[in-house]
């Protein structure tokens, strides 16, 4: 009994915990703006500007500043790929979960896919239809 007490306190001695951080630069997300009344969508360039307004108005000048890209964007869906410098993430993330609203209309933004690697949003799972 006191051989085998004492493997198990060096074992448990001998354990340690490696936390791995991704090394990637950005991180890209696929989001969508959904207005719920309808009116007039915003074009490329406005939904650029949504987004620096959304970062404005959490974040101040400096999160106003966080380098965004919108790498693609669709005005029928109100879709867009972003990408952001991974130390910006969360940054980008709450500001656009708290925007509620654009041109005094109700809004909102939903994060569908988040990853640090850009192919992994060129497809969803969930949207994958089997014959």
């Amino acid at each position: 009994r006191g051989p085998a007490r004492r493997e198990m306190a060096a074992a448990a001695a001998a354990f340690e915990r490696r936390v791995l951080r991704s090394a990637a630069e950005h991180h890209y997300l696929r989001v969508r703006l959904e207005l719920p009344d309808g009116g007039a969508r915003p074009n490329a360039a406005q939904f650029k500007q949504l987004l620096v307004t959304a970062l404005r108005e959490l974040h101040g000048e400096v999160g106003a500043a966080l380098p965004v890209d919108v790498l693609t964007y669709e005005e029928k869906t109100l879709s867009a790929i972003l990408r952001v410098i991974s130390s910006g993430l969360v940054k980008l993330w709450s500001a656009l979960t708290l925007l509620g609203f654009y041109q005094n209309r109700r809004c909102a933004f939903r994060v569908l896919q988040t990853s640090p690697f850009l192919l992994a949003l060129s497809g969803n799972s969930r949207e994958l239809v089997l014959d």
